[in-house]
């Protein structure tokens, strides 16, 4: 543990280790040191997890309520600091104070060789909604996650908090060029959720979201730029079958990243279930001997593969 200020052995907004984290508020003062901010128990508990704690701030109510964190952060090699009330303020970007601040490393994130599903952000500068889509793509079992051009740095204390930790289970990749990154996913498909696109359920219904994709999400007040959407193979879009005006940009790409999830567990699950390849219109005549020659691949007549 490291004493703080003399006749106290707690730390104030004044000390030297308080002043210097707070820089990492700024995403300047983040860059230069390649550390940020990881606010309240979840992000430390997993921070912890993730060997990325170096300094954990901690107030007197902390000690008793996270001790194990505390124990456990000081067990893990990080420098431990009791604070004031006052100190743990300074540092906290929260109206209450969860009574524990960690700075953590910058991770070292890379691209995976293989993804079967990525969240691209482009372009999106709310920290609330860039660090929820990444919660959900984190829940989705998603490959990675992509802050491409113009969006929100994902060590922003707001991107933090909203991720309730999932900034430490998965890579997160800041890219400058969104499309110079698509270019790496070639063996993908790309969608980009657009209201008007393609009904994102008519496309689960026919098989198309089991193949690796990458989404590209939009901002909510703009959505994705024209020249960016078309870099995409498909638009896709979530229905609102209700009378609300349109889905909050982390709940639509929520529903995306689910049913693309589904539809490629489903696909590994059941990989004996047969499914009909799609038949245009110029190819219906041929869509009876299809289903004869599927059935016979089986071994069984067609009435003896049906449900």
């Amino acid at each position: 543990m490291t004493a703080g200020d003399p006749g106290t052995g707690a730390f104030t907004a004044r000390s030297s280790r308080v002043v210097a984290a707070r820089k990492l508020q700024r995403r300047r003062g983040r860059d230069k040191a390649e550390r940020f901010l990881a606010e309240g128990p979840q992000a430390v508990r997993e921070a912890i997890g993730a060997g990325a704690v170096e300094d954990l701030f901690y107030d007197l109510d902390a000690d008793t309520r996270h001790s194990d964190l505390v124990d456990a952060a000081a067990a893990a090699g990080a420098h431990v600091h009791p604070c004031t009330d006052e100190g743990l303020a300074a540092l906290a970007e929260t109206v209450t104070p969860q009574g524990l601040v960690a700075v953590c490393r910058f991770l070292d994130q890379r691209l995976p060789e293989e993804a079967n599903l990525v969240a691209v952000l482009h372009g999106i500068t709310d920290p609330g909604n860039a660090g929820t889509v990444l919660r959900a793509a984190d829940a989705a079992g998603a490959d990675c996650v992509v802050f491409g051009t113009d969006s929100v740095d994902p060590y922003n204390g707001k991107c933090v908090r909203a991720s309730a930790g999932s900034l430490f289970h998965l890579p997160v990749i800041r890219a400058a060029d969104t499309a110079d990154l698509l270019d790496v996913f070639e063996h993908a498909q790309i969608l980009a959720a657009a209201a008007g696109g393609e009904n994102l359920f008519a496309l689960e219904a026919a098989g198309d979201l089991a193949a690796p994709t990458v989404w590209l999400f939009g901002s909510e007040a703009h959505g994705l730029d024209a020249a960016t959407a078309a870099l995409a193979h498909r638009k896709v879009g979530v229905p609102i079958w209700g009378r609300a005006e349109s889905l909050n940009l982390a709940v639509a790409a929520g529903v995306c990243l689910y049913a693309s999830a589904s539809a490629q567990r489903e696909k590994l699950e059941w990989p004996h279930v047969l499914r009909l390849p799609r038949i245009y219109p110029a190819r219906r005549v041929r869509a009876a001997a299809l289903a004869v020659h599927a059935f016979a691949l089986a071994g069984c007549g067609p009435a003896a593969c049906l449900p």
